[in-house]
């Protein structure tokens, strides 16, 4: 008998996550049903496709061979409803930080529709490590971001790049140096201070600023309140402190010295069966700008 196409996309999500509940809940199956569509496939093909012990899934030399084929059978299908009647519907779910989706993300989502009609997008927000580990489980499709990548087998598109300003509320007192340091207090997201350190990789190596207090708020939203209250300095993103910056609501500490940029990118899964949809939505982005 012929393999069902539904076994074959479980199959192919089991293959990309190692992991039958998170590939279940990506394809929207209990964990029951989505074993058993993998039995049914297995006895199929007549052979075992996965080694399963109750620490890990490891691909057998049989599931090896067929995952290209399988992908190759799952993409001739859509191509068969493409010729049938306009391109074949999808799925994707981005993955980025609350304040990224709320004012750059969410109101570009009308136009990605109206360019891409066929192509559906969600929503999830988390911080960039739960993002990551959301991405290698397979419960989202990419993430959004300019989190640090040192994990293994993503792919990533650069999307804008990310600058940063160190800013103050006009009651706070001045801040020109690292001498004035003591007499403020550094607001971060945590203890790991990973918008700070755009700040000081900029600064020479043995320059050294020793705050009167931190404060961890989390979220870039929250560090925002904080500072417009006047109870703290912090490094922001530029994009989201242009207004307040302008209306004179915040002010740059040390205008003339730049921290380090970074990079927005879109990251995925290396070898994502919508990689190239990845790529073209990758593309979209670029082009609308950050707000």
């Amino acid at each position: 008998m012929l393999p069902d196409l539904d076994d074959l996309r479980c199959f192919e999500a089991a293959a990309v996550r190692l992991n039958f509940r998170a590939a279940a809940n990506a394809v929207s199956l209990s964990p029951a049903a989505f074993s058993e569509r993998i039995k049914r496939l297995e006895g199929r093909v007549g052979t075992r496709l996965f080694d399963r012990t109750t620490r890990r899934v490891r691909m057998t030399p049989s599931g090896e061979r067929l995952l290209p084929q399988a992908r190759k059978t799952l993409a001739e299908a859509a191509a068969c409803m493409a010729l049938s009647g306009g391109p074949a519907p999808f799925e994707l779910t981005l993955g980025t930080r609350f304040e990224l989706g709320l004012s750059w993300i969410a109101p570009c989502l009308a136009d990605l529709r109206g360019a891409r009609p066929e192509r559906t997008l969600h929503l999830a927000f988390a911080s960039a490590s739960h993002l990551l580990d959301a991405l290698e489980a397979g419960r989202i499709d990419a993430a959004i971001g300019s989190m640090r990548l040192a994990r293994p087998g993503l792919a990533y598109a650069l999307l804008h790049e990310e600058e940063y300003r160190f800013v103050r509320s006009p009651e706070s007192q001045p801040l020109s140096g690292c001498s004035d340091a003591s007499n403020h207090v550094l607001i971060d997201v945590n203890r790991e201070l990973p918008l700070f350190r755009y700040w000081q990789d900029g600064l020479p190596a043995d320059e050294r600023w020793q705050f009167a207090q931190h404060e961890y708020m989390g979220t870039i939203a929250a560090i925002k309140l904080r500072v417009l209250a006047g109870a703290g300095v912090a490094v922001m993103p530029e994009y989201y402190v242009r207004e307040e910056l302008e209306s004179g609501a915040l002010i740059e500490c040390m205008p003339n010295h730049f921290a380090k940029k970074d990079w927005f990118r879109l990251v995925w899964r290396d070898g994502h069966p919508r990689g190239a949809d990845l790529q073209d939505l990758a593309d979209e982005l670029r082009t609308m700008p950050l707000r």
